[in-house]
């Protein structure tokens, strides 16, 4: 009964702004946009310090979710309302993940703000001739 949305990213919490809204040590420079609430949990867990934007799922026209249902807009009013530096945009690697973030990249960059992605590869421990094709195409093209 008593949990609700943070005011601030939309995440899960109990009180009206959750625990890394709450925290003036975090990075006010980087905004992470994840898909759902269970995504800034794993997020958080690789250390990162930068605050958080959580959409309602992602574009699915088929399912009847537009902008508007998964919270386009409102991300929109919470960067205009900041001085972000970077969006990282930390959607799924799903077509409908994939799509819902280029659908916010290309409104960010016509703003002139930086816009990252979450980049995508062979997986630590993982032997090549077990991963799938399109898996090694990515790594290939975002290699370093």
């Amino acid at each position: 009964e008593g949990v609700g949305h943070c005011q601030r990213c939309r995440t899960l919490c109990e009180d009206p702004l959750c625990p890394q809204c709450d925290d003036p040590r975090r990075d006010d420079s980087l905004l992470c946009v994840v898909e759902g609430p269970l995504d800034v949990f794993a997020v958080e867990q690789t250390g990162y310090r930068g605050r958080y934007f959580v959409l309602k799922g992602h574009l699915s026209p088929l399912d009847g979710l537009g902008p508007e249902a998964i919270g386009i807009p409102e991300l929109l009013a919470r960067i205009d309302e900041a001085a972000f530096s970077e969006i990282i945009l930390a959607t799924n690697p799903t077509v409908e993940g994939e799509a819902t973030a280029h659908v916010i990249s290309e409104t960010l960059k016509a703003r002139g703000i930086r816009v990252t992605r979450l980049s995508r590869g062979v997986p630590m421990g993982s032997e090549l001739e077990y991963v799938d094709l399109g898996t090694i195409a990515h790594a290939l093209v975002d290699r370093r």
